[in-house]
């Protein structure tokens, strides 16, 4: 089974009626998903995996927001040097190409964090198995989804309800 079809396989099992959407042109970065798609590089929720010493974890941001390690470090309460793997190791933990890399449906258990900055969008769009592939979510699902914890990382941004 290709990554798509196992993203794909993963949404079935929550009630939202999630399309993946294919593309002929690349979704690789955040600004090629957001020209390829139609909507703002803000909308494209462009998902990173980090290693902090030993733990592995994945932060979904808006394409538009750089994410602040200092923050990264201090909401999981590490003190490790943080690192982005290179693309082998990346596809080795996610089951995903790099420019494709979806945030749940996952090879290896990663802790998932989300960042407030997507909460602009009624819906971000996240890479679904493929740099030519992407699908429509809003952040409450995101959060089902992944099982994931929402939080600022990029600093930017204020919580909804704070």
């Amino acid at each position: 089974m290709g990554p798509v079809d196992r993203v794909r396989q993963y949404l079935a099992q929550f009630p939202y009626d999630i399309e993946i959407f294919e593309f002929a042109e690349s979704t690789r970065t955040a600004e090629m998903a957001a020209r390829t798609v139609g909507v703002e590089v803000g909308q494209i929720a462009k998902s990173i995996l980090f290693l902090v010493g030993e733990e592995k974890v994945m932060v979904v941001t808006s394409g538009d927001m750089k994410v602040n390690q200092g923050r990264l470090k201090q909401h999981l309460g590490l003190t490790g040097k943080v690192k982005l793997p290179d693309p082998e190791t990346t596809e080795a933990i996610t089951g995903f190409p790099p420019g494709g890399v979806c945030p749940f449906a996952l090879k290896e258990p990663v802790r998932i964090l989300i960042d407030v900055s997507m909460q602009r969008y009624p819906v971000v769009y996240i890479a679904a198995g493929s740099p030519r592939s992407a699908a429509p979510v809003t952040v409450e699902q995101l959060l089902e989804i992944t099982g994931g914890e929402l939080c600022d990382l990029c600093g930017t941004a204020v919580m909804a309800g704070s």
